[in-house]
């Protein structure tokens, strides 16, 4: 019976989480952990109640567990990412150092290193705004706008 309960408040969370786009972000798999948590408590405490000591535990646990999971705090954009020195700032032997980019590089060099390292690095891209910010100073820095 408690088996029955977790398995259809899983289902329900998965049929929720499929139906609200496909991307499933963070704050979705929050919500479904917390409700597999709460399933799972009940179901454990139900299945302790009714004798069943191993399973309640592991049931109650892995609640707790998935519950906490839950609880945690996002991670915020550019939380790890130091904001950017302003370009007037960055010295030209630093700004070659950030883009990979030799004293002899040409303006399209330049433009090609940003390139590709701000596909890597954009906010959008799974990277931070400091980041991005630092890479465009040391552009700015080495085209001298």
């Amino acid at each position: 019976m408690s088996w029955l309960l977790v398995a259809a408040v899983a289902l329900g969370m998965l049929v929720w989480a499929g139906r609200t786009g496909a991307r499933t972000g963070r704050r979705e798999w929050r919500i479904i952990a917390g409700g597999l948590g709460l399933a799972a408590v009940v179901a454990g405490t139900l299945t302790l109640l009714r004798g069943g000591w191993l399973l309640g535990l592991v049931l109650v646990s892995s609640g707790l567990a998935l519950a906490g999971l839950a609880r945690s705090p996002a991670p915020r954009p550019g939380a790890d990412g130091a904001p950017a020195p302003p370009a007037d700032g960055m010295s030209l032997a630093e700004a070659r150092s950030v883009l990979g980019v030799g004293e002899a590089a040409s303006r399209e060099e330049i433009l090609e290193a940003h390139a590709r390292l701000i596909r890597r690095t954009h906010p959008d891209a799974g990277g931070t705004d400091g980041l991005a910010a630092h890479l465009n100073a040391a552009r700015d820095r080495l085209l001298g706008g």
